[in-house]
């Protein structure tokens, strides 16, 4: 059981560039998820972090729920890993941002998410049994490197807090590196659409008891409201719809590159419409996440072993001095070369 939850696969397009559906699908998760941020912080102003994240998954159930497509007969061998996937996809994760955000703003919260694509690929060289080329490992270092400028202008003003929300952000983006990644054999199988719509239910198990204590200190406001049903129509629904997608046509590491420009579309939404401030030594380390995360998803050129080369050798030159003929069996006559044993 544990064999069938703990494991990924290749996309079913990993071997092509990516086209017009692709870049289509590529898009629609980085321009919403880019504002999801900005949606939180207005949304914790009034509801409490459990409200938030059982809210927004909420209404994207609801999105979803109307379509045949998410209604889709799954079956119960399934549902392990559909748990774990509520639990490390939606439920985690959407609890570590909403609280996150009450220490941390917007701007800093999406340059961390940018460092996601680091965690797919570390995690699906694990799951995948394959170590990450040179040039992975060097996107994996300067990744590294990048989070660290990211995280330290808040290091630097000793806050407890701060660090904190810095942690819980970085959980998150563990939690999103390791689902992309198990959700990809679901995706390919039963499509996208049920796949989250499933996942949605669970998440929304696990939340709603939490969310019930949240009322108490949340207070109901249009703008609140407002932000979280986009954020649950869009972000949960939509988002999770075209990211699932991309990531069962061409597989967890080469779909994670649209969380490459989260950052971006955080900054510039936080920066217009919160008047934030983003330290310049945090643009530069997010300069260096987005580096790292390209060379991390590059496709591996593994050099052939010296069998495998030997081995193309023969069959270029069967007929050199000191090499034994091939066994030429015929299927219908079942006559054998001389040399055959």
């Amino acid at each position: 059981m544990a064999s069938r939850v703990l494991s990924t696969s290749v996309g079913t397009q990993h071997q092509h560039n990516f086209g017009p559906t692709e870049w289509a699908l590529f898009a629609i998760p980085a321009l919403i998820w880019g504002c999801s941020f900005l949606l939180i912080a207005v949304a914790i102003e009034d509801f409490a972090p459990s409200v938030v994240t059982a809210g927004r998954i909420a209404f994207g159930a609801l999105a979803l729920a109307p379509f045949a497509a998410a209604r889709r007969a799954m079956p119960r061998r399934e549902w392990p890993r559909i748990l774990v996937l509520s639990a490390t996809w939606m439920a985690i994760p959407f609890m570590c941002f909403s609280v996150a955000e009450q220490w941390i703003n917007s701007s800093l919260a999406g340059m961390l998410n940018g460092a996601m694509p680091l965690f797919t690929a570390a995690i699906a060289a694990t799951l995948l049994r394959r170590l990450p080329g040179r040039v992975q490992l060097l996107g994996l270092l300067i990744g590294f490197i990048g989070v660290v400028l990211v995280m330290w202008p808040a290091l630097d003003d000793g806050s407890s807090s701060s660090l904190t929300g810095i942690g819980l952000v970085l959980l998150a983006v563990a939690c999103y590196g390791f689902s992309t990644n198990i959700s990809v054999p679901l995706q390919q199988e039963y499509g996208a659409p049920a796949v989250t719509f499933r996942a949605q239910l669970g998440a929304l198990v696990m939340t709603v008891p939490f969310a019930i204590f949240g009322l108490g200190g949340s207070e109901f406001e249009p703008d609140a409201f407002a932000a979280v049903a986009a954020l649950g129509a869009l972000g949960t629904g939509l988002a999770f719809i075209a990211m699932g997608t991309l990531l069962a046509r061409v597989g967890a590491s080469r779909a994670s590159v649209a969380v490459y420009f989260v950052p971006v579309v955080a900054i510039i939404a936080g920066v217009i419409f919160r008047d934030e401030h983003v330290a310049a030594l945090s643009l530069a380390g997010m300069v260096l996440v987005v580096a790292g995360a390209w060379l991390t998803s590059r496709a591996e050129r593994r050099r052939p072993t010296r069998r495998a080369r030997r081995a193309s050798r023969d069959r270029a030159r069967p007929g050199r001095p000191g090499t034994r003929p091939r066994c030429a069996r015929s299927p219908t006559l079942r006559t054998h070369a001389p040399h055959c044993p």
